[in-house]
């Protein structure tokens, strides 16, 4: 008895063909950037830097990035010029930079519909043989998709905020890396001119006592203090070859670049200091931490969404299925499997959700607290650092030269001697050498304040760049 099947397309049939022309559809919507998504991040960077980044891609790009640091090199680095060949240069920002196309590969696969499933199965008994064939196509992805590629759209833009971000850290820490490098190569000059003077007064007083007109003890408090000069020194050499291999690392220098210059001096005390408006608004408005964090609270919240709407069905997969065997009629029909929520309803999915959700909320809040807090710091060590720093410009460099000028008076009148006359030098280029390190914490601090009032926290990189001032002091004269 021959059994013939119906001659209409069967629905499982229909279906897979739906499936397959939504397939087309969505994949061909599907694509990669252009620029890989580094517009953005170069936009974010320059609002706050005013440097603009690229990612290296190609030969032709990297030859061009060579060629601009090769001219930055040629003259002494500035402050804008040093952040500038930092973003070009800097191979870690170059790896965080990559991380982005990782991004954009999740954010154009969430727009792609998995790959369907093919089976084949033969049977062979007695003569009879059966053969299985189905393609199988996971239709809850399909469904689920416009929601998926959202939540991987939000991703890729918190990808592109941590790119910005890493590059503003970058900007930030060149800037104090520098500062505090030219402030060290100062010093040094400074301190030398210490050992200078003290080298002078020990071997006077070494000849005097020599020939009998000075005591033992005048004689060797001027030796000890030769021998602390010349610590101090070594100190600040030392100092200043740590600052500028910092520097030369954030640059990302090697071989005959190492050889740039700096300039001879830090710059001017600007007149006045800067007095933002709304500082803490503009924090929470600008920050990219903040930003981020506010960006990572909406894509949980729409994931818990997506998670309780899918809570009860976690896999569907949907497939044209036929079936031959031997001296029978092909078989055709539909396949459909569907995951039954018998022991598992979706709920620790959904309180797992949920619990990230309200963690992202206290992290947010937190982040937006801290960022307050900064900006006040921030502020409140920038006037202090720009006070200092002009006390010492207007009151205490100009007393020393004054009393400088009055010693030198006296010591041609035959009033004082040679010693006193050399401790009063040595006076007055210690009080050179704390302005010098007051100018440098000002540039250090209005570094802080800028990074803290548009970009992320200064604390954790701020802490580790700023250069002690312990470890070459100026000897105390005597």
């Amino acid at each position: 008895m021959n059994h013939t099947l119906p001659r209409r397309v069967p629905a499982g049939a229909r279906l897979t063909v739906a499936a397959s022309a939504a397939v087309i559809l969505l994949a061909g919507c599907a694509s990669f950037s252009p620029d890989g998504g580094m517009g953005a991040v170069s936009e974010l960077t320059r609002e706050r830097t005013g440097q603009r980044v690229s990612l290296q891609r190609s030969p032709d790009q990297a030859d061009t990035v060579s060629a601009r640091v090769a001219e930055l090199l040629k003259a002494p680095l500035t402050a804008d010029g040093a952040v500038e060949l930092a973003l070009l240069n800097n191979r870690g920002l170059q790896a965080s930079f990559s991380q982005l196309g990782v991004a954009e590969a999740d954010l154009v696969q969430a727009g792609r519909m998995r790959n369907p499933v093919f089976s084949f199965g033969r049977l062979a008994a007695a003569g009879v043989v059966e053969i299985e064939r189905a393609i199988m196509f996971d239709v809850l992805s399909l469904v689920t998709m416009p929601m998926a590629r959202k939540a991987q759209q939000r991703q890729f833009e918190q990808s592109q905020f941590q790119a910005a971000y890493e590059a503003v850290g970058v900007a930030s820490d060149t800037r104090r890396a520098y500062f505090n490098a030219v402030a060290s190569q100062e010093l040094v000059r400074y301190f030398q001119q210490v050992k200078d003077a003290a080298d002078a007064s020990s071997e006077l007083a070494r000849r005097m006592l020599a020939a009998g007109n000075f005591n033992k003890l005048a004689q060797m408090r001027e030796q000890s203090f030769q021998a602390d000069a010349t610590a101090g020194l070594a100190r600040a050499q030392q100092q200043a070859l740590a600052d500028r291999e910092r520097l030369t690392r954030l640059l990302g220098l090697s071989g005959d670049q190492l050889c740039f210059t700096l300039p001879e001096r830090l710059p001017d005390l600007p007149e006045a200091p800067t007095e933002p408006k709304d500082a803490e608004q503009t924090a929470l408005d600008k920050r990219l931490d903040v930003l981020m964090a506010k960006r990572g609270t909406e894509a949980t919240a729409k994931s818990l969404g997506l998670t309780r709407a899918t809570r009860f069905v976690n896999a569907l997969h949907v497939g044209y299925q036929n079936k031959s065997e031997t001296d029978s009629p092909r078989a055709n029909g539909y396949e459909l499997e569907l995951e039954l929520p018998l022991f598992d309803f979706g709920s620790v999915r959904s309180r797992r959700a949920e619990a990230a959700y309200m963690q992202a909320v206290h992290r947010t809040a937190e982040v937006a607290l801290n960022a307050r807090s900064e900006v006040r710091e921030s502020y409140g060590a920038y006037r202090t650092a720009y006070e200092l720093a002009r006390h010492y410009r207007d009151e205490v460099v100009p007393l020393r030269k004054r009393i400088s000028e009055e010693n030198l008076l006296r010591y041609n009148g035959m009033l004082i001697g040679v010693f006193e006359l050399l401790a009063d030098s040595r006076e007055q280029v210690r009080s050179v050498t704390e302005y010098v390190q007051a100018l440098r914490d000002f540039w250090v601090a209005e570094t802080n304040l800028q990074t803290a009032l548009t970009g992320r926290s200064p604390a954790a990189s701020a802490a580790s760049s700023m250069t002690p001032a312990t470890g070459a002091e100026a000897p105390a004269g005597h």
